[in-house]
């Protein structure tokens, strides 16, 4: 594999009754970037959805990937994708949903704590703490909500009205990452918006 490919992982839980959940948000990000290169997803040995595509001619290639796994369990899917295609941890993208931003805000980072999500905690067993994450903001749980029942519950309907725009906001800010370097990306995503 090229020095200029990405893995880029969305992660959240397999099948229709989890699909609209607020923790499969990296998946349905992921779904945008696929739609954006022209890419279908397609089933691959190391127990994911994968889908392969370039953002734009010339540019570097990126392998979209939803593992098939439960969320807590992505991390051996991850591992053997970057192994199946002869990358390492630097050269990986996670979409995750997010508890500490508040909803519709996007932020990048790389390597760091799991901050108690247990796919990110699960994936760094497998592969590391030094990958880059797109960390997409549902916020917090209203009142006394336990955050496990709030990340498995759909999004409201106002949020869903602007979940497009977060969504598109999540799939930018990776096309940034993959373009640009995440210093330059940063910049971009974390100064104030107008």
């Amino acid at each position: 594999m090229s020095a200029d490919a990405w893995l880029v992982v969305g992660l959240g839980n397999p099948g229709p009754d989890y699909a609209a959940h607020r923790h499969n948000v990296g998946q349905m990000a992921l779904d945008v970037l696929a739609e954006r290169i022209g890419a279908g997803f397609r089933l691959h040995k190391a127990r994911a959805a994968v889908a392969e595509g370039r953002i734009a001619p010339g540019a570097a290639k990126i392998i979209l990937a939803k593992p098939a796994s439960f969320m807590n369990l992505s991390g051996g899917p991850v591992a053997a994708l970057l192994k199946f295609y002869s990358l390492d941890a630097s050269r990986l993208i996670v979409l995750h949903d997010e508890l500490d931003l508040p909803f519709d805000t996007v932020r990048l980072k790389q390597g760091g704590g799991h901050g108690g999500h247990n796919g990110l905690r699960d994936i760094s067993a497998a592969a590391g703490p030094d990958y880059t994450r797109v960390r997409i903001g549902i916020g917090r749980p209203p009142g006394r909500q336990d955050a496990a029942d709030f990340v498995l519950k759909p999004f409201s309907s106002t949020e869903r009205a602007a979940l497009p725009n977060l969504l598109a906001d999540a799939a930018d800010a990776t096309e940034d990452l993959v373009t640009l370097g995440l210093l330059d990306a940063q910049q971009k995503w974390h100064a104030p918006r107008a």
